[in-house]
């Protein structure tokens, strides 16, 4: 990797910095602002925040100078950065860390229209519309990126590397805290859980909805139909079974039950669970890292792989054929100018949405009445389940992305998946448009290959 040598060497020949515009100066943006600082060529030329003071406080909380932020030309609207409306600099890279899926969807498509690279952040809009705004990116010359430092991007990272070293992918994901009953769990109940109480958790300026979509699965969901849709490995059929895993354990229980292990079929991804279903912690867990489990595979040369596995100290399930990678940390937005470099530089993503495989439904947390409005990801009324695209066109699934803000029309089971039928959308709403199209192309295209 010699990202920061090219920039250098950008910078010796006589070429700008690169010029950064950051949409969204929460905690990932601020860990950014923090690194990027520190890089000699790089410049956040522009910061969008729905508060520009509050932007500006972040910058000062990650130990920015006056001086620094006086440079910084600071706005509300991300459109209006995208568009480059009164900015003294120009923007190379364009990074969305808002979490908003319909406002990271319009980002996308002016980063398209305005020929900016663009690092999404934004996982949630990604999951939404990811395929149809990758490709419009991509016929519009210009980068659309996972963002380093997230687990998407970092699985995606360890997928690529065994590949291009010959080995069969067998599972890839992550780990988190998980137990069943978690997929009930409120911003009312979340706290507890991570440890503390409702006071201490508002001191510290923590979202309770945000924490709470962490903890009853959505969020995992969310980057696991992510890393499905850019890698082509399989979601589980109904939902991730989150099995109770350590590292020394990945090529035990994460193969096939075929072979002995917890899979559905092999090329599958899945998250493991730092806590065992009693609740006792899982030893050497994975909680807060990602991984990669990977074959000798059956066919040339496969014998003598295995053979190295053992020869070199792999830890592998009892063929010797069957083996695992895992990295134990990830550092969110202090690795996130690995994704600015990369589309400035090379016009490479560091992982990025290929085709529609995974999708996360709407889930009825509890039995929900006709009438309702939905309040999204980590509220009170849904979860989000990763399920294959093929089931969520079937069944009419009403992605999580769009479940905030609209009414029920009818009542819905606890469990149950809602559908785009049980609810009162807006048609004309850019992001219900967008993912409706991304839809009926899906459809067309099953229909054809059939």
């Amino acid at each position: 990797m010699n990202l920061y040598a090219l920039l250098q060497k950008r910078l010796a020949d006589g070429g700008r910095p690169v010029h950064v515009g950051l949409i969204g100066a929460g905690k990932f943006g601020a860990m950014f602002l923090a690194q990027a600082a520190k890089v000699r060529g790089i410049e956040v030329a522009a910061i969008a925040d729905l508060s520009p003071e509050r932007a500006k406080s972040a910058c000062r909380a990650v130990g920015w100078s006056d001086a620094l932020i006086e440079r910084t030309q600071f706005l509300e609207d991300g459109l209006a950065l995208i568009a480059g409306e009164g900015l003294d600099r120009e923007i190379d890279v364009v990074i969305d860390a808002t979490g908003d899926p319909p406002a990271g969807i319009a980002h996308a498509l002016a980063a398209a229209e305005h020929g900016k690279h663009i690092v999404m952040v934004n996982v949630e809009a990604d999951v939404l519309a990811g395929p149809l705004l990758a490709e419009r990116c991509r016929k519009a010359g210009v980068v659309y990126s996972m963002a380093y430092g997230d687990q998407p991007a970092l699985v995606c990272e360890m997928v690529d590397w065994a590949r291009a070293c010959g080995l069969e992918v067998i599972a890839a994901g992550k780990g988190t805290k998980y137990l069943p009953s978690y997929h009930a769990s409120t911003p009312e109940t979340v706290w507890p859980h991570y440890g503390l109480t409702p006071e201490q958790a508002k001191a510290a300026g923590m979202n309770p909805q945000m924490f709470n979509s962490f903890l009853d699965g959505t969020k995992s969901a969310i980057e696991m139909a992510a890393i499905a849709n850019a890698t082509g490995l399989t979601p589980p059929q109904d939902g991730l079974a989150f099995p109770p895993c350590g590292v020394d354990d990945l090529p035990l229980v994460l193969r096939p039950r075929e072979d002995g292990g917890q899979l559905e079929t092999s090329g599958q991804v899945e998250v493991i669970s730092s806590l065992e279903r009693d609740g006792r912690p899982v030893y050497r867990d994975l909680r807060w890292g990602v991984y990669v489990v990977f074959g000798a595979g059956e066919g040339t040369g496969g014998d003598y792989t295995a053979a190295c596995f053992q020869q070199y100290g792999l830890v592998t399930d009892p063929s010797g054929r069957t083996s695992a990678m895992y990295k134990p940390y990830h550092l969110i937005g202090l690795e996130l100018g690995i994704s600015v470099l990369s589309a400035a530089l090379r016009g490479e993503p560091t992982g990025s949405s290929q085709s529609w495989h995974g999708d996360v439904a709407a889930t009825a947390k509890r039995p929900l009445k006709a009438g309702e409005v939905l309040d999204g990801e980590g509220g009170f009324t849904v979860w989000g389940k990763l399920i294959p695209a093929g089931r969520s066109l079937g069944l009419g699934a009403l992605p999580i992305g769009l479940a905030k803000g609209v009414t029920l029309t009818r009542d819905i089971a606890e469990g149950a998946p809602l559908t785009w039928a049980d609810v009162a959308v807006d048609s004309d709403q850019q992001a219900v448009a967008v993912r409706r199209e991304m839809e009926a192309a899906a459809g067309t295209a099953a229909k054809a290959a059939e």
